[in-house]
């Protein structure tokens, strides 16, 4: 069984200090997430970690179950500038991917996270995971695996509301399966 202390503490000491233990068995996937993916979201097709270059949503449900135990990362902005939000999920995306290392090396081999936003960690994406230049750091958002986050955050009380203004302040979720 997992370690929480230990565990709390790497998050802790990552400047991640809010979030929840979960059950990833209560993470809700909906194939209505993907059709949004589709037909919604400019990154389709055109980043390495987001669909058609994830798993089929019956694989995204089989790879949840696969695990015991997992923390939601809460994560808010507010932004003065709309377009500096791409640079701001990079860099929490890059942090997020060292968290997940740090808890694989702590001994946590199936440690896997779902980044708060589209992978974003290079200023252009190859597009396709055969030419992503970052594989072994390139992780899905949690909408690429089919999760619907509304419903899964709502689950562990959690705000979250579509924004009308980009003034507002922002609540992203990332999600860290771990056994």
């Amino acid at each position: 069984m997992a370690d929480q202390t230990l565990l709390q503490k790497i998050f802790n000491d990552n400047n991640f200090t809010d979030y929840r233990w979960i059950d990833p068995s209560e993470i809700v996937v909906a194939q209505w997430v993907r059709m949004k993916c589709m037909y919604g979201c400019d990154s389709y097709g055109r980043n390495a970690s987001c669909p058609p270059n994830t798993p089929p949503i019956a694989e995204c449900r089989t790879f949840f179950s696969e695990f015991r135990i997992g923390a939601v990362f809460h994560i808010t902005k507010r932004l003065d500038d709309p377009e500096e939000r791409h640079a701001w999920s990079r860099e929490v995306n890059r942090s997020l991917a060292e968290l997940e290392r740090q808890v694989f090396i702590t001994g946590y081999h199936q440690a896997f996270m779902l980044f708060m936003d589209n992978c974003k960690l290079c200023r252009e994406c190859a597009n396709t995971r055969a030419a992503c230049r970052n594989k072994k750091l390139a992780r899905p958002c949690p909408e690429g695996m089919g999760v619907d986050v509304f419903a899964t955050v709502a689950k562990f009380g959690y705000p979250i509301t579509v924004l009308d203004d980009y003034d507002q302040e922002m609540n992203r979720y990332a999600f860290l399966l771990i056994e």
